[in-house]
């Protein structure tokens, strides 16, 4: 299995999929812009996102099914929820272009956390997944889910031009 990298998204995919779904996140800026990690499901590579650390982080369970916790919270969370397919074309690789040693060191930790577990990551993406594609949600967690269908079929237009 590859080692796992973090990326950014190209600003006009995002706003691209926004038109379709509510729940594609927006970059917040440049010093701060969407950023995740890509694996393949379905065949399509998803782009899951990364969300820094925050307290509330830690008091997530670990069972819940739409978040994965790097290092119980305290490096932030995956959000299996916002998942998006993503032509490889959009994606930029974040390590090597940040200056802030601050922000780079918490990355580098995410991605070191990530990779030691990736196993246990694709696990909950694809029962995610799994559980999403069967309609076996609730109600609250679809809310705030990304509609992966929709957004495949929209990521196929989105590279035939």
């Amino acid at each position: 299995m590859k080692n796992l990298k973090i990326y950014y998204i190209s600003e006009s995919y995002i706003n691209y999929l926004r038109q379709f779904d509510k729940n594609v996140a927006y970059n917040k800026n440049t010093t701060r812009p969407y950023i995740g990690v890509v694996y393949t499901y379905n065949n399509y590579n998803y782009f899951a996102p990364l969300a820094s650390p925050k307290p509330k982080h830690k008091n997530i369970s670990s069972k819940a099914v739409d978040i994965f916790k790097i290092k119980d919270g305290e490096l932030g969370v995956v959000n299996i929820n916002n998942m998006i397919p993503t032509p490889i074309e959009e994606l930029t690789e974040v390590l090597p272009t940040i200056t802030d040693i601050k922000y780079k060191k918490m990355l580098e930790g995410q991605l070191t956390f990530l990779n030691n577990h990736k196993a246990d990551l694709f696990k909950k993406i694809t029962y995610f997944q799994n559980m999403y594609r069967k309609h076996h949600l609730s109600e609250s967690i679809l809310e705030r889910c990304c509609n992966f269908i929709l957004l495949e079929e929209k990521f196929g237009k989105y590279v035939e031009g």
